[in-house]
């Protein structure tokens, strides 16, 4: 790839914006390594990856990469026949350990939701028994611990106490000295490794011993007394012997790793790797990155939604997004329009977009991007004069120019900024029309800005050219960013020269000057961005008409399935009326029948007529019952469970009431269940156990009063409730329950007594009743009702 053009177009700085997602400097290091690659199917493998670490971070925003140490030196070292690592060392190793058996377990577990990760994982080795014994051995300060061994504990146990000797001899020994001697404030102190007492330099010939240092004047003296150097030589003996012991721990420890030393080095790879995808990842989440379809290379395609310059987006979160779509016949894009306008930040953005995609990086992008691989990338961006080597602004911009027309294929990518400038325009302009007629020859993909207007007629002269620009806000004289194709931009160099205060007289002169061809030039950009601006209005119109006629289609669905699910409830209710009247009419029909029978003299006629008045009675309660629908509109009967054993307290379905309630009592093959105030006796079979999820804890309620298959008779309904008097707090539970009366008594007309007064009482009522599905229609009562003191209520 280009080096010139990675530099350019700043694509380190880039990369180091994604590297500070990283929790490791070995993984940030592992992020800015990263090159763009030409394999299409390693590219889109690799932003596979990062996708599949993306998902994992979002389903667990806490989740994170555990400590990685750096112990790439360790490992070369291990790896030494004979070599022994230091504590320090064999600590960092025992962190690379745990860290890959936390991977491990975080990743493996869902290996079917992030498979490419999960390879990554499986290469991390498991040494739990080692891991362990360098926990045992080496505390997180990486020093070796007492009780690493039994030898070393004893050995450092005998060291403390002798400490403490030393210090307690020495202390008392300053104490006993004549006041000539001893140095005021005197302590014990340490000196090339001894314990050692200050003393004045007069008494040095008196205390004896060993002078191991002397103060800065010289007038005092370090001095280890004879009584002290017994013990000292003791302690040194220990701590030679704790060092031998130390150094017996540490080699058996490394020598217990070394046969593990490519699964170590392995694991420190493989951590790496996904170190760098957990900063790719992060950094996918922060810009709301997608994966854009990565195309082979040469494909005449190209396409960006939703992009934003990735280095521009780290710095401030107003970036406006531009999209970009070249057909197969475009290869050449033209960008004009004023300074400032964003030309050069697009430029940049696309170069980066690609860039970044081909090294394995999800791009700030929305859904849709098709990219084609770019085998190499040429970019002239910026001023490059330099007096050192003699180039002028012009000679660098043929510099750069000259290495793409000398490299450029179909699968590359060419991005000229300010074509044509640095020179005479004529010249330039002649010089940039050849320059792009033989790259699109050539198949290259190329985007050039300029303000020369002989290149915006391009469009209209070779085949594959086309132009854009980016909208500019006539009026405030600034950029919208947006990018607009088919449509060449304007300068506004007069207009911007007249905001900034230029005498008119000048800028009238200006404008005299401009050639008629510039001037119609000019007419015709400035009538295409007003036809354009009121084309982007109409648009915004009709997707917000077209969103608010799809909001209104749905509602009327949703009115029209709840108006037919209010007529099959109507229907099943007064299906279920008619049979429970049927049934209560049998009752008089055996009392009848009885008193029949008490005056009649043959039996056998009677008892015969009973039996088939019975049967009629009951045959029209059963066909009441089969004809009433289903409880669900424009569908099959909800299919019942597994057969559960009914059980007293249990929550239930009544099949042909369409209600729930609670079985209070099983006896003889039926159940006594209460809903909604009332008990039913039914029989077992009209009956589905509710979902345990539905299920309520409920203890049943004994009444001897159950009646038969019918509502029994301990609701009283009234026909009309009084309000008056009552706060509006108070309205939901009086009001529910009176209606809740009437409708299980099958009441089809209720009347509501609010009064006038402040018309409070009302609105609450009325607000209630448009919510209540139940509620067929509601109006305010006429003149023998109690007109507007009373709402007449019908149900459904």
């Amino acid at each position: 790839m280009n080096s010139h053009a990675l530099e350019v177009l700043q694509f380190g700085p880039a990369l180091d914006i994604v590297a500070r997602n990283a929790s490791s400097t070995l993984g940030a290091a592992a992020v800015r390594m990263l090159e763009p690659r030409t394999d299409p199917a390693w590219i889109a493998t690799e932003l596979q990856r990062v996708d599949e670490m993306r998902a994992l971070l979002d389903a667990d925003g806490r989740w994170g990469i555990p400590a990685l140490p750096d112990v790439r030196d360790a490992l070369v070292r291990l790896a030494l026949e004979g070599g022994v690592l230091d504590a320090l060392s064999l600590r960092g190793l025992g962190v690379l350990l745990a860290s890959s058996r936390e991977l491990r377990a975080a990743i493996l577990p869902a290996r079917d939701s992030y498979p490419l990760l999960a390879i990554l994982a499986e290469g991390l080795v498991q040494l739990q028994r080692e891991e362990a014994e360098i926990a045992r051995v080496i505390d997180e300060h990486g020093e070796v611990q007492d009780h690493a061994s039994p030898e070393l504990a004893r050995l450092r146990r005998e060291s403390k106490a002798l400490r403490s000797r030393v210090v307690e001899r020495l202390a008392a020994f300053a104490a006993s000295l004549p006041d000539a001697y001893r140095v005021a404030d005197a302590s014990v102190s340490v000196r090339e490794g001894r314990y050692v007492v200050p003393i004045r330099r007069e008494g040095r010939g008196d205390v004896g011993g060993i002078v191991h240092g002397e103060s800065g004047t010289g007038a005092t003296l370090f001095v280890e007394p004879p009584v002290a150097i017994a013990m000292m030589n003791r302690l040194r003996e220990l701590e030679a012997e704790e060092a031998r012991e130390v150094l017996r721990i540490l080699r058996a420890l490394t020598a217990l790793l070394r046969p593990h030393h490519a699964g170590l080095r392995a694991s420190l790879d493989a951590l790496v790797e996904l170190d760098s995808l957990y900063a790719r990842g992060r950094y996918a989440l922060r810009v709301h990155a997608s994966i854009p379809t990565v195309l082979p290379a040469a494909t005449p395609e190209y396409a960006v939604v939703e992009g934003r310059h990735p280095i521009l987006l780290a710095t401030t979160e107003q970036v406006v997004p531009f999209d970009l779509v070249m057909d197969a016949d475009e290869r050449t894009l033209v960008i004009s329009g004023p300074n400032t306008g964003g030309k050069t930040v697009l430029l940049k953005a696309m170069g980066l977009l690609s860039l970044l995609t081909q090294s394995g990086v999800l791009p700030p992008v929305g859904p849709g991007t098709r990219l084609p691989v770019f085998r190499d990338v040429f970019a002239d961006v910026g001023d490059e004069q330099s007096i050192e080597a003699s180039l002028s602004t012009f000679a660098a911009h043929l510099k750069n120019i000259r290495g793409a027309l000398e490299g450029a294929g179909a699968d590359s990518l060419v991005l000229l900024d300010e074509l044509g400038s640095g020179t005479d325009p004529t010249e330039g302009a002649a010089l940039a029309r050849a320059a792009l007629a033989e790259l699109g020859g050539r198949g290259a993909l190329t985007v050039a800005t300029t303000h020369l207007g002989q290149l915006k007629l391009l469009a209209g002269e070779l085949p594959g050219v086309v132009n854009a620009s980016l909208q500019f806000d006539a009026e405030q004289l600034r950029s919208t960013y947006r990018v607009i194709k088919g449509v060449p931009g304007r300068s506004y160099g007069l207009a911007i020269a007249r905001r900034l205060g230029l005498p008119i007289a000048v800028i009238e002169r200006a404008e005299a000057e401009l050639p008629h061809g510039e001037r119609d030039v000019a007419r015709l950009a400035l009538e295409l961005e007003a036809t354009e601006k009121r084309l982007a209005e109409t648009s915004a119109a009709l997707e917000a008409r077209l969103a608010e006629t799809d909001h209104l289609r749905a509602e009327l669905e949703r009115r029209r399935t709840e108006l037919r699910r209010r007529e099959v409830d109507s229907e099943r209710r007064s299906r279920q009326q008619a049979r429970d009247l049927l049934l209560r009419s049998r009752q008089e029909v055996e009392a009848a029948i009885r008193e029949v029978r008490d005056t009649a003299s043959n039996n056998t006629a009677l008892d015969e007529a009973a039996t088939a008045a019975r049967r009629r009675v009951e045959q029209a309660a059963l066909r009441q019952r089969e004809r009433a629908p289903e409880s669900q509109v424009g569908s099959a009967p909800v299919p019942r469970g597994p057969a559960v054993q009914l059980e007293a307290g249990m929550r239930v379905r009544i099949e042909s009431l369409g209600r729930t309630g609670t079985v209070v009592e099983l006896r003889d093959g039926k159940a006594t269940v209460e809903a909604g105030g009332m008990r039913l006796v039914l029989p077992r079979g009209d009956l589905s156990v509710l979902p345990a999820g539905d299920q309520e804890p409920a203890k049943p309620r004994r009444n001897g009063n159950a009646g038969g298959g019918y509502l029994a008779g301990e609701i009283v309904a009234h026909p009309e409730v009084d309000l008056r008097g009552l706060r509006v707090d108070e309205l939901p539970m009086r009001m529910g329950k009176a209606m809740d009366d009437a409708i299980l008594s099958g009441l089809g007309q209720f009347r509501i007594i609010h009064g006038k007064g402040t018309g409070a009482l009302r609105e609450r009522v009325q607000e209630m009743l448009r919510d209540d599905p139940r509620i067929l229609s509601f109006r305010a009562g006429e003149h023998g009702e109690g007109g507007t003191g009373v709402t007449v209520v019908e149900f459904g």
